[in-house]
């Protein structure tokens, strides 16, 4: 999807804790679900939103879902972002 629902995904702090978890590998909802204290529907939604955000995605194997972070679209955040640092496209000066 687009940005705006890259930074709308990356408002939640739940969200950025997966996000954290999923760096170690992939992870099954039950197992991401087992690090915080919510029901699995409420799992489903954040997981859900980081889906729309392309922030991660599902890996379907038999009969588990598995996900895993989507690294391009953090690479394109990282250099949407770096063009805001000090210095960089000082054109004229």
């Amino acid at each position: 999807m687009g940005i705006a629902d890259t930074f709308k995904a990356l408002g939640s702090p739940v969200r950025r804790e997966i996000l954290v978890l999923l760096r170690g590998g992939r992870l099954s909802a039950g197992e991401i679900g087992e690090h915080f204290s919510m029901t699995g529907a409420t799992i489903s939604h954040h997981l859900s939103q980081l889906k729309k955000a392309d922030l991660v995605f599902e890996i379907k194997e038999k009969n588990f879902v598995y996900y895993e972070l989507n690294a391009t679209v953090f690479e394109e955040v990282m250099l949407w972002v770096a063009q805001f640092r000090e210095g960089e496209n000082d054109e004229g000066k």
